[in-house]
């Protein structure tokens, strides 16, 4: 593993999310570089590795829709994830989201919801990253995280994830990504059957 290329991954990540927090089109700028990162099955980051600050921390905002509260929107475009709450509001999480070619769009349910959760890294993946072990039991460094949330019949989830550096890039395999403690308020707050409805872009 390309010890250095991940730590310039990591720092560039950190200065995007800072940067998106003060200046017009950072988020755009964030979407258009390639981070190139490699999964790290096994690795543990730090608590302040998996502080998220600027636009992708947890934080309520005006968000106007149609849906019900409890309902989950997803905006992959801008890396957002909105859990609907009543009077015009959501709480909004930061997210990694499909790269190019994985990502999707539809309406799904939650159907099915784990606490450290096993990692089985589709055959896409392997195919990518032959080394990668092809079963990881669930628990700290595992790349699904603490938390994975399934969605309908489909191999698509929303989980946490050990490489907290990805938030707010599209590097995944079609699953959406928060950083650990995002992904355990998101689970504490939705119960199996909650509509999910996935997005390229939601418009406010």
């Amino acid at each position: 593993m390309n010890v250095r290329k991940v730590m310039l991954a990591r720092a560039a990540a950190a200065a995007i999310a800072v940067a998106a927090a003060f200046l017009p089109g950072a988020i755009a700028t964030a979407q258009k570089i390639d981070m190139n990162v490699v999964d790290q099955p096994g690795y543990v980051p730090t608590p302040e590795e998996n502080q998220l600050n600027g636009a992708y921390e947890r934080q309520e905002v005006f968000f106007r829709t149609a849906e019900p509260p409890g309902t989950i929107i997803i905006d992959s475009k801008n890396r957002f994830l909105y859990l609907v709450q009543p009077n015009n509001r959501a709480v909004r999480y930061g997210i990694g989201v499909g790269r190019d070619g994985f990502q999707w769009q539809g309406v799904e349910k939650i159907s099915r919801k784990q606490e450290w959760p096993d990692w089985r890294p589709p055959p896409e993946m392997i195919e990518r990253q032959p080394y990668l072990p092809r079963f990881m039991a669930g628990g700290p460094g595992n790349p699904m995280g603490p938390r994975a949330m399934y969605l309908g019949k489909t191999v698509y989830r929303i989980h946490g994830t050990n490489q907290p550096q990805t938030i707010g890039h599209a590097v995944s395999s079609g699953c959406f990504r928060l950083v650990d403690d995002d992904i355990i308020d998101l689970y504490g707050r939705v119960a199996v059957g909650t509509k999910v409805i996935i997005k390229q872009a939601v418009e406010l």
